[in-house]
């Protein structure tokens, strides 16, 4: 699969893969289908990439208009590929990328409040129902009208029990399912 960005600055620019089968690139259709959905709240954002893989989703958040992306991954293959991607395209100023376990990020006092996380972990290991409940339990990395977009395949969905988070949309495309959460009314 070759991987590009699709719209904005860099569009067009083709980016690497990560080495190997330890990632599992967002399909352009599905990427195109998010940013659609997501519009123009790109525009000034600030996104956290949690499981960057090659960088895709946060560069053509950049690419579209996004003030910072902070891309994390844990795999040093992956790290250096997003490094690659972000020089390639030019992003280098408006990224941070940091490689290290997410849910030690996750649980530490927020240095940031993002708009946007998207969550898009190795399949099959309930690393997105994890990452999110964390994500509930350190509700101060958000932004108030944040919005959290987890990234799965369709059998790995299930209802969670939140405090802070509320689901309000999921779209389906083939094998893969994006869910929408923003932060509950209180």
């Amino acid at each position: 699969m070759s991987l590009r960005v699709i719209s904005g600055t860099a569009k067009g620019r083709k980016l690497k893969p990560v080495p190997g089968d330890s990632t599992r690139p967002i399909t352009d259709r599905v990427k195109e289908s998010l940013f659609n959905i997501l519009a123009g709240d790109v525009v000034n954002s600030s996104w956290w990439d949690v499981f960057s893989g090659t960088g895709s989703v946060g560069i053509e958040a950049i690419s579209r208009g996004a003030k910072l992306v902070r891309f994390v991954d844990l795999d040093r293959k992956a790290i250096e590929t997003i490094r690659s991607n972000v020089m390639h395209v030019g992003f280098s100023s408006v990224s941070e990328i940091r490689r290290g376990d997410a849910f030690v990020m996750l649980s530490a006092v927020p240095d940031k409040r993002f708009n946007f996380v998207y969550i898009a972990p190795p399949q099959y290991h309930d690393l997105w129902s994890k990452t999110l409940i964390a994500l509930d339990a350190n509700i101060d990395w958000l932004d108030d009208d944040a919005c959290v977009i987890i990234q799965i395949h369709p059998k790995e969905y299930q209802e969670l029990t939140l405090i802070n988070l509320q689901e309000y949309d999921q779209r389906k495309y083939g094998s893969t399912l994006l869910v929408f959460y923003e932060l509950a009314a209180s």
